[in-house]
């Protein structure tokens, strides 16, 4: 993969150098989210069908196309997301060149309409951004094959902490909102704060569980583990360091050297600040 990242590099610092901060940003994330779903493929026939839900600047999904999968990235670029466009134009380029281009679904995935087509979904830091986390839940289940999965993470609103904007939460989106609305609306570290704020849904693992239930075709588990490895990315990945408080990386640099991190794994799924679920397709429609 790296040599994939190094190759998409080359080509922004050539043709749009200004953008190498958010391509680094997305390169950290592609690294991150190849990793998350690691285990998983090991588990796919090569040649598998793969959704990517919410494929961002694509940089994955181009990836696990050159590794033999079946690829379709879906990704609207909506709110608080207008940067993608030209970076997605740069990594097609050089996918197009390195034939590598994933089928590409240019709407969200609460119009995704295909049903008994997929191998295996996934989802990074992509749910709480979704307008409606039941149909989305509801279209990709039934995009699956019987006993397929979707796997994603994303933030659990039931903790206090909100990632996007590096803040402590009030109870509610709007009660957030009202008390710290000059922080949200002025925060410089995102190109659309407003858009971004707008966009997060405060999807929460209680949600997810109650939906769930509604669904006959569908059970759902969630991993406490994935929290231990978010703390020890601090260690390794510099730009995913730097969007947390000095305060804050202090806190888990603490913890990762006397390796209190680990403890991280007791706490109920429920109040951990990060969701990992899997969402596993049952029987037939």
């Amino acid at each position: 993969m790296e040599t994939w990242l190094n190759d998409v590099h080359d080509h922004v610092r050539t043709h749009e150098p200004d953008m190498l901060s958010i391509f680094n940003i997305y390169k950290e994330e592609a690294l991150f989210g190849r990793r998350y779903i690691a285990d998983d493929l090991t588990r796919l026939a090569k040649g598998a069908t793969i959704l990517e839900v919410g494929a961002g600047a694509l940089l994955l999904s181009c990836q696990l196309v050159r590794e033999g999968f079946k690829v379709v990235a879906l990704e609207p670029v909506g709110d608080g997301f207008s940067h993608f466009h030209r970076l997605r134009e740069l990594v097609l380029e050089r996918a197009n060149a390195l034939d590598c281009v994933p089928e590409l679904l240019n709407q969200g995935a609460e119009d995704l309409s295909i049903t008994d087509c997929f191998d295996y979904a996934f989802s990074i830091n992509v749910m709480e951004h979704v307008d409606d986390v039941n149909t989305v839940l509801s279209n990709v289940g039934n995009s699956l094959h019987v006993l397929a999965c979707y796997r994603f993470t994303c933030p659990n609103y039931l903790f206090p902490y909100e990632p996007h904007f590096n803040m402590l939460t009030l109870f509610s989106k709007s009660l957030t909102e009202k008390f710290f609305q000059k922080k949200i609306y002025n925060f410089a570290e995102l190109d659309d704060p407003i858009g971004t704020w707008q966009s997060l849904n405060w999807i929460s693992v209680l949600q997810i569980s109650k939906l769930v239930k509604q669904m006959s075709i569908l059970s759902v588990s969630f991993n406490r583990q994935l929290l231990v490895k978010t703390l020890a990315r601090i260690s390794y990945d510099p730009e995913f360091s730097a969007r947390r408080s000095k305060s804050m990386q202090s806190f888990i640099k603490v913890l990762l050297y006397f390796r209190l991190h680990h403890l991280a794994a007791c706490i109920p799924v429920v109040t951990q600040p990060i969701i990992d679920c899997t969402l596993t397709r049952t029987r037939e429609i």
